[in-house]
């Protein structure tokens, strides 16, 4: 079948995460699917996200701290060189040679829609029953007087770096410049963030941030918070300068931006489409996904979800099973698992603060035997338990958190109680004996109060009872 022919089962615009998922779901289920992509096939995910990030931090992870730095230090060739092995290891998974072995047929170019039910593609008409928008997003650059004459760097291009500068200034506090700017110093770069809200890591909770912010100051990061560049500046001899609000000079030789993204959706012809979208451009749908179109879904990081690679995969699914089978599963953005990969992980997942009758039970790692074995005891695990002692949410701060998330986001999903977890055998010892710590102290603690704790009491009283009148029958 020519991507011409029509109309489609099934359109995909977009192959990041969220529409090679779709596409993938689509053609389980013995759809017809076309996928189009304009750039490069993997999406932010693959060619300036989630694989060269790691990359780039697995690489700085081997590098001695600020403190003791060496002649061990990896150079610019190896770093680069490891960080481009990777994408190429993983580029011919999502490539469109694979796609096609499945079935999914492939078409790059531009995409625009002209009706509720049409496209065009590089001028190509394409006709489809059902369509999904997923497009991902891309870095959102301010207007700042200067910033254009000092060739600002974005997560989507310091990756066609191939020198490491000597002095980096990173403008944003979310993950991108914690993450990037703790693995650039570990290679020997002199980094400076600048962020312009109390603290970095919003939506964090506080300890957690404060463990990473001291980190980062430990590897040598310098971090300005409640400072905001106001001008550039670039001299005759090439030297460039920030100039911060307070009047403040940071000199640099590359400057990243990294204060959020914005939606890529431009010259999509969205509206002749009766696609709507929100105040900040993200495109708007029901918590099934649906469009205003009701031919159309959206899925991934062009839709109000968080951004995150993992969701929008999991989007992606969602809009495909609902479009084909004409379900209404929907996707809950608040409270998704979400991981920080500086070091430490600060990992977390549903409910972060508790509310009316909620606990919170906390362990530090000093009381977990790995960490202490390890010697890297700064870090917490700390978990949300309901009156009925389920499970809503928590962080956990240390070595691998990412991994232990896995099985906190799993209780919470499943209303999994604090005394069910802790009647899993777990491996000893490990990072993530921190969750089945506090799982059984705030287990033990409804032994010896409240509803439980009385039950339990008489249990053992009235087994006492009856033992005793067993012994005097004897």
């Amino acid at each position: 079948m020519e991507p011409d022919e029509k109309p489609w089962e099934l359109v995909v615009v977009g192959a990041g995460s969220a529409g090679l998922t779709a596409a993938r779901t689509a053609r389980l289920l013995g759809a017809e699917v076309l996928l189009i992509e304009r750039h490069r096939w993997g999406g932010d995910c693959l060619w300036t996200g989630c694989v060269p990030s790691k990359s780039l931090i697995a690489q700085a992870r081997r590098a001695p701290s600020a403190l003791h730095r060496t002649a061990g230090t990896p150079d610019a060739d190896e770093v680069f060189a490891a960080i481009d092995s990777a994408r190429e290891s993983i580029a011919p998974v999502d490539s469109p040679d694979a796609l096609r072995d499945i079935g999914v047929r492939t078409l790059r170019g531009d995409a625009m829609f002209t009706g509720r039910r049409s496209m065009l593609v590089d001028g190509r008409p394409v006709e489809f029953t059902r369509a999904i928008v997923a497009t991902g997003s891309r870095p959102s650059v301010p207007e700042i007087p200067g910033l254009a004459d000092v060739d600002p760097l974005t997560s989507d291009t310091i990756w066609d770096l191939r020198d490491l500068p000597g002095r980096m200034v990173v403008v944003g506090g979310g993950a991108i410049a914690c993450e990037l700017g703790q693995a650039l110093a570990r290679l020997d770069v002199h980094v400076t963030i600048v962020h312009r809200g109390p603290d970095i890591l919003h939506g964090e909770v506080a300890e957690a941030r404060e463990l990473v912010r001291s980190a980062l100051e430990v590897d040598g990061v310098r971090v300005l918070t409640g400072r905001s560049a106001v001008r550039f500046h670039r001299d005759a001899n090439e030297e460039r300068a920030a100039i911060l609000d307070d009047g403040t000079r940071v000199d640099f030789d590359r400057v990243l931006i990294a204060t959020g993204r914005r939606p890529d959706v431009d010259g999509l012809g969205l509206s002749a489409a009766g696609v709507e979208t929100d105040d900040r451009g993200w495109v708007s749908s029901d918590p099934a996904l649906r469009t205003d179109n009701p031919s159309i879904w959206a899925a991934g990081d062009a839709t109000w979800l968080p951004k995150h690679t993992h969701l929008a995969g999991v989007s992606g699914a969602v809009a495909a099973r609902n479009a084909l089978l004409g379900t209404r599963r929907t996707m809950q953005g608040a409270g998704a698992p979400r991981v920080l990969f500086t070091s430490p992980e600060i990992a977390s997942v549903g409910k972060q603060e508790p509310t009316g009758r909620d606990r919170v039970a906390t362990v530090r790692h000093e009381h977990v035997d790995r960490a202490v074995a390890e010697d890297d005891t700064a870090g917490f695990t700390r978990i949300v338990v309901d009156p009925r002692g389920r499970i809503l949410g928590g962080t956990i701060v240390g070595p691998r958190a990412g991994e232990t998330l896995g099985e906190l986001t799993l209780a919470v999903d499943q209303g999994i109680t604090v005394q069910r977890l802790t009647s899993v055998v777990h491996p000893y010892p490990t990072f993530s004996d921190g969750l089945w710590i506090a799982a059984i102290q705030e287990s033990q603690r409804r032994l010896r109060q409240g509803v439980t704790g009385r039950i339990a009491s008489l249990m053992r009283r009235r087994t006492s009872w009856t033992a005793q009148r067993e012994g005097k029958r004897t």
